[in-house]
């Protein structure tokens, strides 16, 4: 009898402990609990109906132009209410470009791009609410002690950006090349044409993409982070949809604007001779697709504050029977 109960005093102990160490695990997983600020710098790069390579646009990756990357420069602070996971909210500031000039022929679809002739650029200004999944966190012995790791993450949420294109206008009387805003001329009949609205400069996006950090330290840690944005407008280029009847441009803007206009809705070399280049209906864009845009950023994020006053105090104890 003293045997059983002997075994049974043993089983309820190894138990306890086993309880004891669970929590433990899940208290260090948990008990993050700081704040992370940080800088991120890298290039920026847009995706959709300007520029490109051969066969039909597309926007990802196999439309990315090298000569079209800016720079672009971000902020953020991070909660972590534990290790596993953090909430960012950050600023960023860079700027796209498109330009068709940048195709290079090969006797496909590209074509009809390279000879629209047109060409944008615009600042962003976006700020990003984002939600920070460390998954290697759960297979760490000691997930707090972060000097010296290496974990990949994931990221997604919702952002907000605002954008303003600019095309290239060449004067035809003194031949001087300026820089316009596009969105007040209505390239493609927005707000005049049945059915296509003028378009907001300031929309919504989704954010996501991942990364890898390295910790040098407790408190520092550098990185490199993916981050795509999906985005509701297929105007951020001013391009979407077919060529408008340069009258329908006349007879909305003011005179000494609409020429401009005009000017920058078709640009196509042989704009203006019958039966060739682009007319009113044709197609301009693609608004199948929506615009987009990344960013390749390395990051440097400073720890503000943690807590591992449980660090010590919550190990499980050597057993022993």
């Amino acid at each position: 009898m003293k045997t059983g109960l002997h075994s049974i005093r043993k089983c309820l102990c190894s138990l306890a402990i086993l309880l004891a160490c669970y929590n433990s695990s899940y208290s260090q997983l948990s008990a993050g609990n700081y704040f992370e600020a940080g800088v991120t710098v890298g290039p920026m790069v847009f995706l959709g109906d300007l520029g490109g390579h051969y066969g039909v646009g597309t926007t990802f990756l196999k439309d990315y132009n090298m000569n079209a990357t800016k720079l672009a420069f971000g902020v953020y602070l991070e909660a972590h209410p534990s290790e596993l996971i953090g909430i960012r909210l950050s600023a960023n500031f860079g700027s796209v470009e498109g330009d068709d000039n940048y195709v290079v022929a090969k006797g496909g679809d590209e074509v009809s791009r390279l000879n629209r002739n047109l060409n944008f650029k615009s600042n962003i200004t976006e700020a990003n609410l984002l939600f920070e999944v460390d998954p290697t966190v759960l297979f760490e012995d000691q997930p707090t002690e972060v000097s010296g790791r290496l974990r990949p993450y994931g990221l997604i949420g919702l952002g907000v950006f605002h954008f303003n294109p600019m095309g290239q206008y060449i004067d035809p009387n003194t031949s001087q090349t300026t820089w316009v805003y596009l969105q007040p001329l209505h390239t493609e009949g927005e707000g005049f044409v049945p059915g296509r609205k003028n378009y907001a400069l300031t929309q919504l996006n989704i954010p996501m993409g991942f990364g890898l950090k390295y910790y040098v330290s407790e408190k520092v840690n550098v990185g490199l982070e993916l981050l795509y944005r999906k985005t509701f407008t297929d105007y951020i280029d001013d391009v979407s949809t077919t060529f408008v009847d340069p009258a329908v441009l006349k007879a909305n803007l003011p005179n000494g604007v609409y020429q401009i206009a005009i000017a920058m809705a078709n640009k196509s070399p042989l704009n203006g001779i019958p039966g060739s280049g682009y007319n009113p209906g044709d197609k301009r864009g693609d608004p199948s697709q929506m615009d987009a845009y990344f960013t390749l950023g390395f990051k440097v994020g400073i720890r503000l504050g943690s807590d591992h006053s449980y660090d010590n105090s919550t190990r499980c104890p050597l057993l022993r029977f």
